[in-house]
């Protein structure tokens, strides 16, 4: 039962780590490069779910049916993940033409290649869900508080039980010293 104990309290510290990892990417790029981003829509169904988690790194170039991430370029735009359909000249300038999968029609506006945030290089499902769930105070406090006090509380005991071990190590070898 105790080494089931221990299995259980690291894969709790495991998830705990993780989750925070993720949160502190989803909030802001740390590797320079990738973005991970959460899909708020279905416009990309079936290949890509709504509340998936996708990764995606910047490239020199994207090619007709490359996934990307985009912006319209407005400010606190929302990102749009779709998939390229055509490469053009406009005003002799390169853009991309982009379709989400499960729509009928391509996106209305081209897209320009400053306003590419990346390819989509990987894509989880659902964990976008659980990712949005911990932005929100209580999703935090449940997913990353509790399991960090749970992991506070175990060491600080794990802390007395060593202590009142070496004490009273101190105090037989004393007591063993003086007799």
């Amino acid at each position: 039962m105790e080494k089931l104990t221990k299995i259980a309290y690291y894969a709790l510290i495991g998830v705990a780590i993780a989750l925070g990892a993720l949160l502190l990417l989803v909030q802001t790029p740390v590797i320079s490069g990738f973005e991970v981003k959460i899909v708020q829509s279905g416009s990309m169904e079936p290949a890509i779910a709504t509340g998936a988690l996708v990764l995606v790194q910047a490239q020199d170039r994207y090619e007709v049916e490359e996934v990307i991430t985009f912006t319209t370029g407005g400010e606190g735009d929302i990102p749009t993940t779709h998939r390229i359909i055509e490469d053009r000249l406009q005003a002799g300038e390169l853009v991309y033409v982009t379709k989400g999968d499960a729509n009928n029609d391509a996106d209305p506006e081209p897209v320009a290649p400053g306003d590419i945030i990346g390819r989509v290089i990987l894509a989880i499902p659902f964990l976008g869900y659980l990712l949005d769930f911990a932005r929100q105070p209580l999703g935090f406090f449940l997913l990353i508080g509790i399991p960090a006090l749970l992991i506070f509380f175990e060491e600080a005991s794990n802390i007395v039980a060593e202590v009142k071990r070496t004490r009273q190590e101190k105090a037989t070898k004393k007591s063993s010293k003086d007799a």
